[in-house]
């Protein structure tokens, strides 16, 4: 049983992780804006990561054995919306953190999720951890100076700090302004309508990103944690989809309702990535990890969750009118 602080516990990854902790005898806590934290899995820590003395006084009145750092603005589309508030809260927050670690608890294990979207468009693919990194929107930059930061701040302050790269992933509590998530909740209002055809929008339908769930996700930081030595980690399943197969899985998972793609110019990105995925082999080395679940199972319980949560709060009846 381990002290575990989780930053940004009540996001999609962070709810998971706490959920995992806690289900493994840890004592969780969950910092983030609102303080929130599944029921059960700990105590929740209302902080504003952008305030350095806030994040150095809970660091110093906790004590934690181990740090997960999973707060971030996530979303590469609303980065190009907003890039000042993305670079500027994403750094922020990273030197608030490593400042406060190298004073407060220089000795915590620390797992720093980065990400894989720090490597752009690689020459070669499957991109593993000793590719360049080539940031290609303004995310990825702000992720890739928080990698960076921690990096520095582990060789030059002695920190216990793993650097976890994980690429894309979905699962059951996403947000709908990521692809897989959005496509399930338009699946599942087709379904709770009783509606004989679904129009599933999309951007490009080639983009092609490699997709892990986010219960194999966590399972990695956990292991990550527990069994690697410091250094980088990519967390991925070494093999991309594109749009248009993550359409043709939904409408094998919803038929007999009929499934029209449609895409829509704008959310065709500028600058995009055509095909991004990463190679797993270093962490399977370290800690014996390997995906469990399967694209198509992460897409069944996405949708699921989805049409739980539209019955739950009435939305679906808003749809069938």
């Amino acid at each position: 049983m381990a002290r575990v602080l989780i930053t940004g516990a009540s996001g999609f990854v962070g709810g998971h992780l706490a959920r995992a902790c806690a289900a493994a005898g840890d004592e969780v806590i969950g910092a983030s804006r609102s303080g929130e934290l599944p029921d059960g899995c700990g105590r929740g820590l209302p902080i504003d990561l952008l305030v350095g003395a806030a994040v150095r006084s809970v660091i110093a009145e906790e004590r934690p054995q181990v740090v997960y750092h999973l707060a971030v603005l996530s979303s590469v589309g609303r980065s190009w919306e907003d890039p000042v508030r993305t670079v500027r809260d994403n750094v922020t927050t990273a030197v608030n953190l490593l400042e406060a670690l190298r004073l407060e608890a220089p000795d915590a294990r620390v797992l720093w999720v980065s990400s894989g979207e720090v490597y752009g468009a690689p020459e070669r693919l499957p991109a593993d951890e000793s590719t360049r990194v080539s940031p290609a929107n303004p995310y990825a930059v702000s992720k890739t100076a928080g990698d960076l930061l921690a990096g520095v701040y582990a060789e030059a302050h002695g920190l216990d700090l793993i650097r976890a790269r994980p690429f894309n992933h979905a699962g059951p509590g996403q947000q709908p302004v990521f692809i897989l998530s959005s496509l399930a909740r338009q699946a599942a209002e087709a379904r709770l309508a009783g509606a004989a055809a679904v129009r599933i929008v999309t951007g490009s339908p080639d983009t092609r990103r490699d997709f892990t769930d986010v219960r194999d996700v966590v399972r990695a930081h956990r292991l990550l944690a527990e069994r690697a030595e410091s250094g980088v980690y990519n967390i991925a399943s070494s093999r991309s989809v594109s749009a248009a197969e993550q359409v043709a899985l939904v409408r094998e998972l919803i038929a007999p309702i009929t499934v029209e793609h449609v895409v829509d110019p704008d959310r065709v990105r500028a600058h995009e990535v055509m095909d991004l995925r990463g190679s797993h082999e270093r962490l399977t080395r370290a800690t014996g990890w390997e995906p469990k679940i399967s694209l198509r199972q992460t897409m069944a319980d996405t949708i699921a969750f989805w049409e739980g949560e539209l019955a739950r709060t009435g939305a679906a009846e808003a749809v069938r009118h």
